[in-house]
């Protein structure tokens, strides 16, 4: 087998993994909340912590970037994320809960900086598109980990259990994988941030992020909440399953996709299906529906960040690492502080129509895209 195959097979299980520790996160969001007995805005406080939590990250995701190869900040991060998404299980105060998701989030960040930096090298060494099919490895942890979820709820198993299978599975794979990783990506240039006059290649790829990570980041730590509370399932994980399900297929096509249609029209048709998708579940709050729009919103996001990242990584100004890095941090301020919002509106009005906010960062992406290749074409 070849060298480039193998590394291209343990960075899969990488990204498998990342997915299996956030879904496992989001899918207990509803315990938290019961646990705690928390209202939706105390909620949208402690979901606060993780934006804060990744930002604070920039300059050390930096550092790393251009001090290391990505394989050791990867596998350090996913040490720390592993343990500390088991310290969020064995929470017995609020105040240990806010410092084990700061912890959680801080290392998310560091990971997936490394992760999408390892995917952007790899990618050269490819003729055919390669990026899409490792975030829908993403996608699809992210489904085995809300599975696993709901197999867990349904049998009432405690979500420290829980929380401490997947730590204890997550360290064992990725130590078993870590020496197929790429080895000599280091960037010898382009690792310093220059302030001044903001780059609009990349501010335009950050704006895109934000607003596709504020539609991911909603779906992934409310949709649970929007099915017990405004669609009132019992089993309510199914429309975060269908979800990731929907964005997981969609983007193993992206990458075919982008190749037909173009990354222009791609990103007009992923932010219409999400506009239409959360229309749906907003004006027919009804089962079927709601699965139907929740499917549509997760063939909408499929795409969107890993093209960016994707467009990132041909930044003149900036190395692969420190581009990913910058736009990773647009990225987890919006998956991250998308969710508090929501908790802030629906505590105000409701939670059924919090997801407006999902439906108009959604169409923001159009015009923004639009502007980015119409300026990239002169």
């Amino acid at each position: 087998m070849e060298e480039k195959v193998k590394q291209r097979i343990a960075l899969s299980i990488y990204f498998f993994l990342a997915g299996i520790c956030f879904s496992s996160w989001a899918a207990r969001i509803p315990t938290i909340k019961l646990e705690f007995g928390l209202n939706e805005a105390e909620l949208g406080s402690i979901l606060l912590t993780m934006p804060i939590s990744s930002i604070s990250g920039l300059p050390i995701s930096g550092w790393l970037v251009a001090k290391f190869d990505s394989r050791w900040p990867l596998i350090g991060a996913f040490m720390i994320h592993s343990l500390f998404l088991y310290m969020i299980g064995i929470s017995e105060s609020v105040t240990f809960l806010v410092i084990a998701i700061f912890i959680f989030a801080f290392s998310m960040r560091i990971q997936n900086i490394a992760i999408n930096t390892q995917s952007i090298t790899l990618q050269k060494k490819f003729k055919k598109k390669i990026v899409g099919s490792f975030h829908a490895l993403w996608s699809l942890g992210g489904i085995a980990g809300v599975g696993f979820s709901t197999l867990m709820l349904a049998y009432d198993i405690s979500i420290e259990t829980h929380l401490m299978i997947v730590c204890i599975f997550t360290l064992l794979v990725s130590f078993a994988t870590f020496n197929h990783l790429q080895k000599g990506d280091r960037s010898t240039s382009g690792n310093k941030i220059v302030l001044g006059k903001p780059d609009p290649h990349i501010m335009s790829l950050g704006c895109l992020t934000l607003f596709a990570a504020v539609c991911e980041g909603g779906m992934f730590d409310w949709s649970g909440l929007y099915f017990k509370e405004v669609v009132k399932v019992e089993i309510f994980t199914a429309g975060y399953l269908i979800f990731m399900v929907c964005m997981a297929l969609s983007r193993f096509a992206s990458d075919w996709f982008i190749q037909k249609l173009g990354m222009p029209k791609m990103y007009t048709i992923s932010a219409s299906l999400i506009f239409i998708g959360i229309g749906l579940a907003i004006i027919f709050p009804t089962f079927w529906i709601s699965m139907l729009g929740f499917s549509m919103v997760g063939m909408g996001t499929a795409s969107i960040i890993p093209m960016t990242f994707v467009l990132a990584g041909t930044s003149k100004k900036y190395s692969p690492g420190l581009a990913i890095s910058i736009i990773a941090t647009y990225a987890m301020v919006g998956i991250l502080a998308g969710p508090p919002i929501i908790g802030y509106i629906a505590h105000s009005l409701n939670l059924r129509y919090s997801f407006v906010l999902l439906a108009l960062s959604g169409m923001a992406i159009i015009p923004i895209s639009r502007w980015f290749f119409r300026v990239q074409d002169k």
